[in-house]
């Protein structure tokens, strides 16, 4: 618990601390747990007790039964294998969320004794009195006491985005948060009581929200299951209608289970937990499942200068007095910042270069970014009156300013200063009636009608060290950059350009922005990427008209006035130094704000994506080639094509071990913008039908050659099918093998299905995976385990000419787009 002797409590004490002892002694405290994760429990039952893991056991139960030990065994091995993956990797997970929510469980402040006490939200009891200011996130129930007025977001609960005012006698609920102003409120209801954790128990714990992506993947496997299932029946009629032993439905049973690509969401379970680990090494934390899939498909990023830009480190660098002598201007500067019951970066600059004493308030009006000022009423003899400090073409409806003036605020500007007009006015009861509020509604406090101006301040903010290699690692990932910031516009471009942004397209303004209709404010949104003067609902506007025009957006922002915009992008990313309720929303946070990992970011992102693609398209064309030559070996020949052990092999050697290559090996990039659908007939289509052609053509060349090869009067039930079967599969190794080639092109040679990767280490995998299958063909015990016939040398090198002579029809396909043609439709 820390503590702080800070006058700023309204006037109110608070509860003793033996009084909060013994309240919490009698169960009047907040000390409630919400579950933030899985336990371990269904963490193992969700892994272990799925119906595609009761089929895999009860295949390998019955091999064993019918003393196919190795057959079991090797059901075991790969199906156990990705389970214990899956549960180490998501067991780790678990542990990291829990550190998370504890990392980014809220602070509370409360007055104790007449001071205030930052403490756990545990800790709170009934009567506590919270302090609550700008950004903090309200934790219970309550209502607000005292003189203090703030302006609330309930989104959270309401679903609207509207600020709600709040003052004395009004409630406030947990899981809203203080966007400007502070309050006081006196705690009504805890734990389990409060209205927030009535409306989200369980919405906090952890649920399994699944990307666009894997919820496409899931349909993919779906209809494979459906496809297997409707095998399995096939094959079920035929061992009753047929002489088929047990041995062979089950052989058969098997291999049709491998239709069902239980691997892939393995694969890309795995993609996701190297890239999530490689982030928190970038000090970037992923706080949602999807953050590492948005990441990918970012094409526009907008930042929020104050925070995010520069390192929010106000400094006041020149007052420029305006009728009003120097020493009296700081003197008033300093009372100004001193009274200030609810600062900011601004003031506490003020502060710091003009010291002054806290004086006898009337009203406040704390800064808002809608209204882009502040105000104090001093009610004393000493300088009485409204002083108001804020954006120079706010205040100057109601200031005339001189030519001189404006030319001095205009350099500033120029020099990417923030620049701000302090202003008086004798018209104390304009701002009185601010007080006055009757409704639990937003009051519009306007300026007063004739102000006097005292001086224009200029501010510094200094550039983030790292800004312009970051700016340059975003223009590398083709990532468009946008800038949206309260600040003046030609300030925000004189701050882009020292970052090395192009400022050359339009500046806009707020104002300007204002007066748009919807067609131009839209045309505006994506043509323009300096935007200044900007309003918190402006910001959540550009960036759902950038969303609108087929946009993936980013925005960063670290203040309360970026939440709106936060929701509404694609992405939200909050710096760990913002405020509590950008951080509470965010998809990622940079720790220790870490603004320049973010390229990195998203480029680890694109990869990820990619690899998984390339997973997709060899996953897809294994399962479509086996499903085809399944119906069509049994339409030609009344025949299975492959043994379990057979099939296993040809989906190793071909699918499953490169795929722990290529999600590592993935080079970033924006990927087309294509769906899967289009994908699949890019790549996968082609591909498929032409493997399946020719190892149709090989396992018939094959057959006819053990039925010739049989004695004159034997039965054609004699054949032995080890041989078309054996022949099969190393056609089919052969050719996925090669397609490794087409996927990441080493040469132009190879380029048709996809672009030149120049990427040999694709290739050098392809290349000591078949000399793992010449091991494995070579070496008997091997080759009797997975029931592969020996063939001479001639007949391996028939093989090889058969693949190669594939490898030109597929290129053939590619690059002539005989299917673009045939179907009638623009592929790539």
């Amino acid at each position: 618990m820390t503590e702080a002797n800070i006058p700023q409590t309204y006037g109110l004490t608070g509860l003793t601390e033996d009084e909060a002892i013994a309240r919490l002694s009698a169960g009047q405290g907040n000390n409630v747990k919400l579950q933030t994760s899985r336990s371990y429990k269904q963490i193992l039952q969700e892994n272990l007790f799925t119906f595609i893991n009761w089929i895999f056991f009860a295949i390998s139960a019955v091999f064993f039964l019918l003393g196919k030990v190795g057959d079991s065994i090797l059901v075991v091995v790969v199906i156990v294998g990705g389970i214990i993956i899956n549960i180490y990797q998501e067991i780790w997970a678990k542990r990291k969320l829990d550190k998370i929510a504890l990392l980014n469980r809220p602070k509370a402040t409360v007055i104790r004794e007449g001071r205030e006490r930052n403490i756990d939200p545990a800790e709170i009891v009934l009567g506590d009195i919270l302090l609550i200011r700008p950004g903090d996130q309200i934790v219970v129930d309550g209502v607000v006491v005292g003189e203090g007025r703030m302006e609330v977001d309930e989104s959270l609960l309401t679903g609207e985005s509207d600020m709600i005012l709040k003052f004395a006698g009004q409630s406030v609920f947990s899981g809203t948060f203080c966007v400007s102003g502070s309050a006081c409120c006196e705690v009504q209801k805890v734990g389990t009581e409060t209205l927030a954790y009535k409306l989200t128990i369980g919405a906090r714990a952890f649920r399994q929200v699944l990307t666009p992506l894997q919820r496409e993947i899931n349909v993919v496997i779906r209809v494979f299951m459906l496809i297997a299932c409707f095998l399995w029946i096939l094959i079920s009629i035929s061992f009753l209608s047929r002489s088929y032993s047990l041995s062979d439905l089950l052989q058969r049973a098997a291999v049709i289970a491998g239709l069902v690509p239980a691997g892939l969401l393995l694969a890309i379970t795995l993609a996701y937990g190297l890239g999530a680990v490689k982030m928190i090494g970038q000090n970037v934390l992923i706080q949602q499942a999807n953050a590492v899939e948005s990441l990918s498909n970012v094409d526009v990023l907008c930042l929020d200068k104050t925070g995010t830009l520069t390192t929010n480190e106000i400094n006041l660098e020149k007052i420029y007095p305006l009728n009003i002598d120097e020493t009296e201007l700081r003197s008033l500067l300093g009372d100004f910042a001193a009274a200030t019951k609810v600062g900011n970066k601004t003031s506490d600059a003020l502060a710091l270069a003009c010291p002054g004493t806290v004086r006898s308030l009337i009203a406040e009006v704390p800064f808002s970014s809608s209204r882009k000022w502040s105000a104090i009423a001093f009610d004393d003899r000493l300088n009485p009156g409204i002083y108001i400090l804020g954006a120079p073409e706010v205040l100057t409806k109601n200031i005339d300013l001189t030519p001189e003036i404006k030319e001095h605020i205009t350099a500033e500007t120029n020099k990417g200063l923030r620049v701000v007009l302090f202003a008086h006015s004798p018209d104390v009861v304009a701002i009185k009636n601010w007080h006055c509020a009757t409704n639990n509604q937003p009051v519009e406090v306007e300026l007063p009608a004739h102000l006097v101006p005292l001086a224009v301040l200029s501010f510094s903010d200094r550039l983030r060290p790292e800004a312009y290699e970051t700016i340059q690692g975003f223009a590398k990932a083709g990532i468009e950059i946008k800038i949206i910031s309260g600040d003046h516009p030609q300030t925000v471009a004189a701050l882009a350009k020292q970052a090395g942004i192009n400022t050359d397209l339009a500046v806009v303004s707020g104002q300007e922005l204002a007066q748009m209709n919807p067609l131009e404010f839209a045309q505006t949104a994506k043509n323009a990427r300096i935007f200044g003067r900007i309003t918190p609902e402006q910001k959540a506007q550009l960036v759902e008209s950038l969303r609108k025009t087929g946009h993936y957006v980013a925005m960063i922002g670290d203040g309360v006035n970026d939440v709106l915009s936060l929701k509404r992008a694609n992405l939200a990313i909050a710096m760990e130094s913002g405020s509590k309720a950008t951080r509470g929303i965010a998809d990622i946070v940079l720790l220790k704000d870490s603004f320049a990992a973010l390229p990195y970011t998203f480029l680890e992102g694109q990869r990820i994506r990619n690899g998984i693609f390339d997973i997709l398209k060899l996953f897809l064309v294994r399962v479509f080639c086996v499903t085809l030559l399944i119906f069509a070996t049994a339409i030609v020949t009344d025949s299975f094509p492959l043994e379990n052990k057979q099939s296993a092999l040809v989906s190793l050697i071909g699918v499953g071990l490169p795929t722990i290559c290529i999600p590592i090996w993935a080079k970033p990039g924006i990927l087309p913008r294509r769906s899967m659908v289009q994908s699949m007939l890019h790549f996968t289509i082609p591909a498929t039908i032409t493997i399946t052609l020719t190892a149709l053509f090989v396992y018939l060349y094959y057959l006819v050659w053990a039925v010739l090869d049989l004695p004159p009067n034997a039965d054609l039930s004699e054949v032995d099918y080890s041989i078309p079967r054996s022949a099969l599969a190393t056609i089919l190794i052969l050719c996925q093998l090669f397609l490794i080639l087409f996927l990441k092109p080493p040469t132009n040679s190879w380029v048709g299905g996809e672009r030149l990767s120049g990427d040999w280490r694709y290739t050098i995998t392809a290349g000591v995976l078949l000399l793992v299958y010449i091991v494995i063909i070579s070496v008997p015990p091997l080759r009797r385990f997975f029931e592969l016939w020996h063939f001479g040398v001639l007949d391996y090198l028939f093989m090889g000419l058969v693949a190669l002579e594939w490898c030109l029809l597929v290129r053939f396909m590619w690059r002539s787009k005989f299917l673009d043609k045939f179907l009638g439709v623009e592929l790539y």
